[in-house]
């Protein structure tokens, strides 16, 4: 089997050392960028066949990595990584051109699964019938008003009747499960 080459861009440099080091041992020839700057620079100068793109990178997203990958190689697989994963963002991306979204914490296995499985194949399989939460469906809310800004915080704080730095800390907190 041919070697594939893979971008991972992640912030955090001990997950991203310990997954970019497991991925190696599984034969993926790796490079890695810690923010989009240094993944478009990578980009200038080589095409991959897979990305995994951290969602959040410091104060803005990877979204926008997505057109340029696709670019240079138009059957690239990207996912996207996220410890703060929603329904706006998951569809926003989905939107864009990746082929799947997965939610941190997700172990290495979970992660070649994801880059090889379609988008549709990945949601069949994650539906659940369970209600979710009150606080869950607050932190979607959230994230869709927040997509629909761009990521303006004060714009969406102002949609949302919310005090800016409530908002805040309100994305500072990972996303209640159910």
């Amino acid at each position: 089997m041919e070697q594939k080459s893979l971008l991972l861009v992640e912030d955090d440099p001990v997950f991203s050392e310990v997954l970019g080091r497991t991925l190696s041992q599984h034969g993926f020839d790796l490079e890695y960028a810690q923010n989009s700057v240094t993944a478009k620079e990578r980009l200038s100068k080589k095409s991959f066949d897979l990305a995994i793109l951290d969602l959040n990178l410091g104060d803005h997203n990877s979204l926008s990595l997505i057109e340029p990958l696709r670019k240079k190689n138009n059957e690239v697989k990207i996912l996207i990584l996220t410890g703060y994963a929603s329904i706006a963002t998951a569809v926003e991306a989905i939107k864009l051109g990746a082929d799947n979204y997965l939610a941190k914490p997700a172990d290495t296995d979970e992660i070649i699964n994801a880059l090889f499985a379609s988008a549709n194949e990945q949601t069949t399989n994650s539906i659940s019938t369970t209600p979710m939460s009150v606080k869950r469906l607050e932190w979607e809310h959230i994230q869709k008003v927040l997509v629909e800004n761009q990521g303006n915080i004060s714009k969406t704080a102002r949609e949302l009747k919310m005090h800016r730095r409530t908002l805040q800390r309100k994305l500072q907190k990972r996303p209640v499960s159910g």
